[in-house]
């Protein structure tokens, strides 16, 4: 079971098109509303909302829940309800999906944290969670803009002429109900970018626990090679480096530490079971650790 949990701001397509794409299963959607500025706001966000409901159920089959927050710029109330409800789903069964492209940042921020938190709390069920972000195609907003600066133009010349324009009038008033038409279907952003052959971006969390000497030995070597199809062939390798000899000994070291560093531990490392093996790689949060440290030295860690 999949739920989604998707706080509504002035966005359509992204909080909706990139499941729809990437043939997501969706069995539960819970839409987040709240109060963001004027009445005019409010209202066209849960006009959005309503339309969001009606779709994921119709498009997606998914049962839909619309849970109201009271006021999302208290960041401390909105990551409570997020834990809260982040666990409840999971106590369920479910796999939980949060997305943080839309709604003020102090909603976005509190649901992102909250997630890692519950995944740093449930360490077996840290692959049920995930966190993601869709970009946009095009953002409306620059075209409204460019719109208004055209019809300010138009407006000038008009008070300056003793006759108008007609045709350019229509043309402008055309235009006009055009884009709003766009923006009261779709909101603020339109469509949803594919990047790198999806439409979300999922955004991986890092342990909460320092990486040690011979651990870093292990992600850079990983970071090196890509993959190695056992951890007995990783041993090999590591003990080359080290120029150490490879005894049953230290591939049971190495067997620990990567354990240590995998899905039940760190995070960094992700093992896929092959036969009587297991084929080990980086996870993502591993890769980017490896970059982002790779221009640190390099010593040869204590295997004492």
């Amino acid at each position: 079971m999949q739920t989604h949990i998707v706080p509504v701001g002035f966005d359509y397509d992204r909080l909706i098109a990139p499941l729809i794409r990437d043939q997501f299963d969706v069995d539960r959607a819970i839409l987040l509303e709240g109060a963001v500025g004027s009445e005019a706001n409010v209202e066209y966000s849960r006009n959005l909302a309503s339309k969001l409901e009606t779709d994921f159920q119709s498009l997606l089959g998914a049962e839909t829940d619309r849970i109201r927050l009271e006021d999302v710029y208290d960041y401390d109330a909105a990551f409570e309800g997020a834990f809260e409800l982040i666990n409840e789903q999971l106590d369920g069964g479910a796999e939980v999906w949060v997305n943080v492209c839309s709604m003020p940042r102090p909603v976005s921020f509190a649901f992102a944290t909250a997630a890692h938190s519950v995944m740093v709390e449930r360490q077996e069920d840290r692959d049920r969670i995930h966190t993601y972000y869709t970009a946009p195609e095009k953002y409306l907003e620059t075209e409204l803009a460019e719109e208004l600066r055209a019809e300010r133009e138009l407006l000038g010349d008009l008070l300056e002429a003793e006759e108008f324009d007609r045709e350019r009038v229509e043309e402008r008033l055309e235009s006009t109900a055009n884009l709003l038409a766009e923006f009261d279907e779709r909101g603020s952003t339109i469509g949803a970018k594919e990047i790198n052959g999806q439409h979300i971006v999922e955004l991986p969390v890092a342990s909460f626990s320092s990486v040690k000497p011979f651990e870093e030995l292990i992600l850079f070597t990983l970071g090196e090679h890509g993959e190695f199809d056992s951890v007995s062939e990783l041993a090999e390798a590591l003990a080359r480096d080290l120029n150490e000899e490879y005894t049953d000994s230290f591939r049971s070291k190495v067997i620990y530490n990567v354990d240590r560093l995998g899905p039940g531990g760190k995070g960094y490392i992700e093992q896929e079971e092959i036969g009587k093996s297991y084929r080990t790689t980086l996870s993502r949060i591993g890769e980017l650790w490896v970059r982002s440290h790779a221009d640190t030295t390099r010593e040869s860690p204590n295997l004492n």
